[in-house]
């Protein structure tokens, strides 16, 4: 989570320095967001049928089939820092209620200083209470990050050495100790400009270890650890870095069975301001084109003034009624040419609310006294509603109902006069139409 920088431009003359794999970028089209309706519906709904049958087997028809969503496949996130945090129990409770409405992802602080602030004493407890809570509402815990220097503890020896054996010892020890509760991980993080000037004042004996191994070995040996741990685990590269520089990365991370990770993580803060939709698709192709899911992991667009980065925001940041519009506006298109995508996976927005929010800034989709944003009902509107299947049928002679939803998890009721069943339909993109039979 390092604050935007000025990117390289992912040009002509960038794209040549990638590998062959990944040189070819499709064209943008004119108009990303033309298309975007259609490639959501090709990309993120399929059929399914449910079948109706009495007790002998034999079809029902006529029958009501109800047809209701219960979770996405997609997973729409937010990290949740702010869980136990605020400082009364009416904005802990609308700070709860407001992420389990809206969201079915989570990302988890594991940042290394302050989850071991000394050596062997960790925040686990606390951590694991928010992860339950999350699995208790349907959300997916992630961990991040394992490795990242950007900060670390003070306890951490002097040698390189010492401290790249704590390092990848960490990296097993906590996948291992949640496995079960937490599957998916941020392993390293912003590892393509590892070594730049902040991360050597911070983070010096990190980031000399990281300078001793290597690169690209220290960065499989977190992965090797973390696959160790929990081979069934989910595990994601993340950088700030979305240009031809974390392209090679990538590139260099291949090995005989493919990449050491599962997912790229792409983060999108825009702070000095928002990405256009051409930018938008450009990213998606150039790092889609490895061929694994792409996660946007943490996505800031404000609500306020627009300001270039830096280390220390003293000038009040306020929420502004023209921001906040234009932040709805921005966050709707954002979202909407990502989950048109076919290689996006994720999104993961970072800062529920203003209060305590990144850098102080009016990025929460809820104001410091938890009230919504135009840009919170804006997608809660697109994600519970737009983009929702909710339908009524009828089963036809043979028993039969189809419809075609968003991929997910579903509650399908049937009904005939006094006689009513339920059950439950997972509708999975990449796998064949589900047919499920309900007995009536």
């Amino acid at each position: 989570m390092v604050p935007p920088t000025k990117m390289l431009a992912l040009s002509l003359i960038g794209l040549l320095l990638v590998g062959a794999s990944v040189a070819h970028v499709q064209q943008v089209p004119a108009n990303p967001l033309a298309g975007a309706e259609e490639r959501i519906y090709a990309y993120r709904t399929g059929p399914a049928t449910v079948i109706v049958v009495d007790s002998s087997g034999k079809p029902v028809p006529e029958a009501t089939v109800r047809v209701e969503q219960q979770q996405h496949e997609f997973l729409f996130g937010c990290n949740i820092f702010g869980w136990g945090r605020q400082d009364t129990p009416e904005l802990e409770q609308e700070y709860r209620r407001r992420f389990a409405e809206l969201f079915n992802f989570a990302t988890l602080p594991f940042y290394w200083w302050s989850y071991e602030p000394r050596q062997g004493q960790t925040r686990a407890p606390y951590v694991r209470r928010v992860a339950q809570w999350c699995r208790e509402h349907g959300i997916v815990p992630k961990g991040h990050p394992l490795a990242w220097n950007f900060g670390e503890p003070a306890w951490l020896p002097e040698a390189p050495d010492e401290v790249f054996k704590c390092q990848v010892q960490r990296v097993e020890r906590v996948v291992k100790e949640f496995s079960g509760l937490i599957e998916v991980w941020d392993v390293v993080n912003e590892a393509t400009h590892f070594d730049r000037p902040e991360c050597r004042r911070r983070a010096p004996r990190l980031t000399n270890a990281w300078l001793h191994i290597g690169q690209v070995p220290f960065v499989k040996a977190c992965f090797d650890a973390a696959r160790r741990a929990n081979p069934k685990a989910t595990l994601l590269i993340n950088d700030y870095r979305v240009d031809p520089a974390y392209v090679r990365l990538l590139e260099q991370l291949r090995t005989e069975n493919g990449f050491v990770f599962d997912v790229i993580g792409l983060q999108s803060h825009q702070h000095s301001g928002t990405w256009s939709a051409d930018r938008v698709w450009e990213v998606c192709e150039l790092f889609g084109r490895f061929g694994v899911p792409l996660h946007f992991t943490e996505t800031t667009i404000l609500s306020g003034e627009p300001r270039p980065y830096s280390p220390r925001t003293d000038r009040p940041w306020p929420s502004t009624p023209e921001g906040e519009r234009r932040q709805a506006d921005e966050v709707e298109r954002f979202y909407t040419l990502l989950f048109s995508h076919p290689k996006v996976e994720a999104i993961t927005w970072w800062d529920l609310s203003d209060r305590r929010a990144w850098r102080r800034a009016p990025a929460g989709l809820l104001r410091a006294d938890m009230s919504p944003k135009p840009a919170y009902i804006r997608l809660r509107s697109l994600i519970k509603s737009k983009w929702w299947t909710r339908t009524s049928l009828t089963t036809d002679t043979s028993g039969k109902a189809v419809f075609r939803g968003f991929f997910g998890r579903y509650r399908i009721e049937v009904r005939k006069g006094e006689r009513v069943a339920q059950k439950v339909l997972y509708l999975r993109r990449g796998e064949k139409p589900p047919t499920i039979a309900i007995e009536l």
